[in-house]
């Protein structure tokens, strides 16, 4: 006879649902209705995908170690924020800080279509910052050279602790040449969840759409998936989500959260 028992590494138990039908964001009514259940860990074969990177990443250490205090606060709140508009309970995710974050949005990319991962994360930035707070920065810099560089050098400042060290870089706009380039020198989200969908439709595309839409400001964001550098270039709109190159770009070899979660790329 068949054994059907699944072992513990088999199986990985996901308990939460989305409940987002009835949610009213300033991007309209979200229409997010999935419900996250059990599923395995591993099932079937693995669809071939171009190599990216050449090597295995090498084991790293935990993400949050070296976090002070602020960052810590930061990443929770951000974690929690994403955990409570996908429904999930804080208690499913056994581990802490960046890496819960990291966890939470692992398994929300396995279980959402691409187009309802752009949806919760929107939704979640709605909740995470107050939009009095995003109306007045919008009312008071509006677009223009002093706003694109004042964007930049703020984001080097307080963003260290989601996306790692960065610096701000002189770029052309409008035929002119200004500091509204920030360079991230290895991107600390690409770096941990080692995932180029996650990094496209949990990070890029809807943070693209929220800056834009929030704060009046076009920004596009080109990632590196050679050396794991980003650029966020504000001022530029960035192209339609069909028409942009990172669409077609395969995952990395080594993803590990296409072998355990599925997650869509």
């Amino acid at each position: 006879m068949m054994n059907t028992k699944l072992s513990l590494s088999q199986t990985r138990i996901i308990g939460f649902t989305i409940r987002l039908n009835d949610t009213r964001t300033r991007y309209g009514r979200s229409t997010i209705s999935a419900t996250l259940s059990s599923k395995p860990a591993y099932s079937g074969e693995l669809k071939l995908v171009k190599e990216t990177s050449g090597t295995e990443p090498l084991k790293k250490k935990n993400a949050s170690n070296e976090d002070n205090f602020l960052s810590k606060f930061a990443i929770n709140y951000l974690s929690k924020t994403l955990q409570d508009t996908a429904g999930m309970s804080s208690s499913s995710s056994k581990s802490s800080g960046y890496d819960s974050l990291v966890d939470t949005a692992t398994r929300v990319a396995g279980n959402l279509s691409i187009k309802q991962q752009h949806e919760l994360v929107l939704v979640a930035l709605d909740r995470a910052f107050p939009a009095v707070i995003l109306s007045l920065i919008k009312m008071l810099l509006p677009p223009s050279k002093l706003s694109r560089e004042m964007f930049a050098l703020f984001t080097t400042i307080f963003f260290a602790w989601l996306v790692g060290p960065s610096e701000v870089r002189e770029t052309e706009v409008n035929g002119k040449k200004e500091k509204s380039m920030v360079f991230i020198k290895k991107c600390r989200f690409l770096e941990q969840t080692n995932c180029v969908g996650m990094c496209t439709h949990l990070c890029k595309i809807p943070s693209q759409i929220f800056i834009k839409n929030s704060l009046g400001m076009p920004i596009y964001m080109m990632p590196d998936f050679d050396d794991l550098s980003c650029k966020m270039m504000f001022g530029q709109e960035p192209p339609e989500i069909k028409d942009d190159p990172v669409m077609k770009q395969p995952c990395f070899q080594f993803c590990k959260s296409n072998r355990s979660y599925g997650v869509k790329h």
